[in-house]
Parts: structure tokens; sequence; C-alpha cells
């Protein structure tokens, strides 16, 4: 899963990073929340990945052309109980550490991101989905955290959206890694498990779901990034 990728956007912007004081003058009402993009793509190194839900060759990135989005398919996670399931598949996870490199003179956050899967869930079960975010070196980690119950046989669809006055900056100037961290559970609450099966997949059950992430950008101010 090494590689350097062209992208137009990251992961959720969730950071102990001071917000600039200027605010860009082209603010629109949804996320990404402004329309003005560097036309140099990003570049994503993706350094390691590591999990029980992203086994080598089960995780891929896509890139938004336009610069304002990527997204990462899962075709092998699936977190279970159950019939046919192993005592440690009621959870899976996924790690993944990523160099991300900015164009110059610019910065990001994530305004938002889409989680997508499927599920099918007995009547009394239930699963979790959690993610969290965090910059290399930084003590601020974001947590988001979505519950589902059954009996449900469906897709699954969780938006997590950051206000604009909550949006969190990668510093500028400084390249430092970037870590996402994923997890699905299920638990047979009170359907019975030595009859049934209860899942929880982090993509579909025909592979055309992702997880998107939605970026939103601004150019570094002056002094920004120099050691300040």
């Amino acid at each position: 899963m090494s590689g350097l990728l062209a992208v137009g956007s990251a992961f959720v912007a969730l950071f102990a990073f001071a917000t600039p004081s200027a605010t860009p003058v082209n603010q629109i009402a949804e996320p990404p929340y402004f329309t003005d993009v560097p036309t140099e793509q990003m570049a994503i190194e993706v350094l390691t990945v590591n999990g029980s839900g992203c086994e080598p060759g089960t995780a891929a990135v896509a890139v938004s052309a336009d610069n304002t989005a990527f997204t990462v398919t899962y075709s092998d996670y699936l977190a279970m109980v159950g019939v046919g399931a192993s005592p440690t598949d009621f959870r899976k996870n996924c790690q993944l550490n990523l160099a991300v490199q900015v164009p110059s003179g610019f910065t990001y956050a994530i305004a938002s991101v889409d989680y997508r899967g499927y599920a099918y869930l007995e009547q009394g079960a239930t699963g979790q989905q959690r993610a969290s975010y965090y910059f290399q070196g930084s003590p601020s980690t974001a947590e988001h955290q979505e519950t589902f119950t059954g009996a449900m046989d469906d897709n699954w669809t969780v938006t997590d959206v950051t206000e604009l006055p909550a949006l969190v900056w990668a510093p500028c100037g400084e390249l430092r890694n970037f870590n996402i961290n994923t997890e699905l559970r299920v638990s047979a609450g009170t359907s019975d498990p030595s009859k049934t099966t209860s899942f929880m997949m982090m993509d579909s059950t025909d592979g055309e779901i992702e997880t998107e992430y939605q970026l939103a950008w601004r150019e570094c101010e002056p002094g920004e990034g120099d050691g300040d």
C-alpha cells in the first residue's frame, strides 16, 4: 500500500492547532466551505497500513481530479458474530499512516467525512463504527462513533461534518504524518449467536461504496510556518 498518490483531499481536521484570524472571503454555506483550491495537487505517501480490517491489498485510495476530495475503499473489512465467525471476528480495525505534502503556501482542514457500508444485524444485535484522526506529535485526537441496532439489512451511511468555526487547520510549512484509525464492532446482544449471524462491513456488497473525505483549503498567512 506504499506509493506516492496525487490527491485532492485529506483526512478529518480535528486537531489542536490555532485557527487563523483571517477568513477567506469566498465562504460558502456547505462543506467544503471554500471554492478556491490550489491548482497543484497535494501528495500523500502511504507509509503503513495495519489492522485486521485492511489486510495487504484490500484497501485503496482514489483521488478527486478537482482537488477537493479523496476516497478510501475497503474490500475485506468485515466484523461478524454468530454462526461461521471466529472468536476475534466481532472486532475489525484499520490503521493508516500517511505522509501528506501540501502545495506551497496552502493548508487544509477536513470539512466532512462520509462513511459508508453495509450491515446485516439480527433482531437484538448491534453494530458500531468508530473513527479517530490525529497529526503526528499532536496531543489532540478527534473521535467519532455511531451505533446501529437490529433488525437491519441495508446499506448504512454516516456523515460527520465539522462546522466552519470549528475547522482546525494543518500547520503551515510543516510536514507531519497523518494518522487515521477506524474500527467496526458487532455484538450479538439478545440474538442467539448459536443459530444466527450478524455482520457489519466498511464497504458494500458490490464494492462500490467508499469513505469520502472533503477538504477545505486556505492560503497561509505571512509568518505562518516560520517557527513563530
